[in-house]
């Protein structure tokens, strides 16, 4: 997966009970004190954010019984029953499935299996009229990144098909632009986000919700670093400046801050 670096790390002198009492007076009185929070969340691990998180809710459940999960505080709906409820078919499965958290998460490619799954697939799709969606989905949302690197690799063997361009021309819609993100998660994760991250700053407005989840959650334990480095090559550009272009206020200087 290449050499994957993070840009935060676990805060040696962390004390979580002074960190709650420090965000606690950043919030309360007139007016907030962004940068303390910023200073505070931007220099802790994961562990360390969820430990204050659990501590905070503890001590002053009074004030953040609103707090839950993320999609739940945007949308106040439940993810999954939304998934139900607006998608139908094969997007739905595929979804279902993803949320399920079945995908195997070792390091380990087998030859056999990945060539089992390259005819399958060839057989769901280009060697055959219409296409079995079903066997596309199960594929992709439960073998490892390096299996799926290996089933496409024998793909392209199989077919002479390169299995974006096999996607591109056997399935269509939202359903065709699931398979093209996972494909390409599973070749380049890094390269996935870079891309995403400038679809993001691209255009008339930003995209915030996308730029503060793929930042964040790549900051520390996974890529963010490589991910810096990929924007650089691709879009001759620091992920940096685009930020400090494109950005503005408390917002571009927590995502500064996490950048490092």
């Amino acid at each position: 997966m290449g050499n994957c670096q993070p840009t935060v790390f676990p805060y040696e002198d962390f004390d979580v009970v002074a960190d709650i009492k420090a965000i606690r007076k950043a919030c309360k009185g007139f007016g907030t004190d962004e940068q303390a929070i910023i200073d505070i969340l931007a220099n802790r691990s994961s562990a360390q954010r969820q430990e204050i998180k659990a501590a905070y809710f503890e001590k002053y459940d009074d004030d953040i019984a609103m707090f839950k999960e993320c999609y739940f505080q945007v949308h106040e709906r439940d993810l999954e029953a939304d998934i139900e409820s607006d998608t139908s078919g094969d997007v739905r499965n595929l979804l279902m499935a993803l949320l399920q958290g079945n995908r195997d998460e070792s390091y380990d490619v087998d030859e056999d299996l990945a060539e089992q799954d390259a005819t399958a697939l060839f057989e769901a799709g280009e060697g055959r009229f219409g296409t079995d969606e079903s066997t596309f989905s199960y594929v992709l949302a439960s073998r490892n990144y390096l299996q799926l690197q290996a089933t496409f690799k024998i793909y392209e063997q199989l077919s002479g098909t390169e299995i974006l361009d096999a996607i591109d021309n056997e399935t269509s819609g939202t359903l065709k632009k699931c398979f093209t993100a996972l494909v390409r998660v599973a070749k380049n994760p890094q390269l996935y986000f870079a891309r995403r991250l400038h679809k993001a700053m691209k255009g008339a407005g930003t995209d915030e919700d996308t730029l503060i989840r793929i930042i964040v959650c790549r900051s520390e334990v996974f890529d963010l670093e490589t991910i810096k480095d990929m924007y650089l090559e691709k879009y001759d550009v620091s992920l940096k400046d685009a930020i400090r272009d494109e950005c503005s206020g408390d917002f571009k200087r927590l995502l500064l801050a996490i950048c490092h």
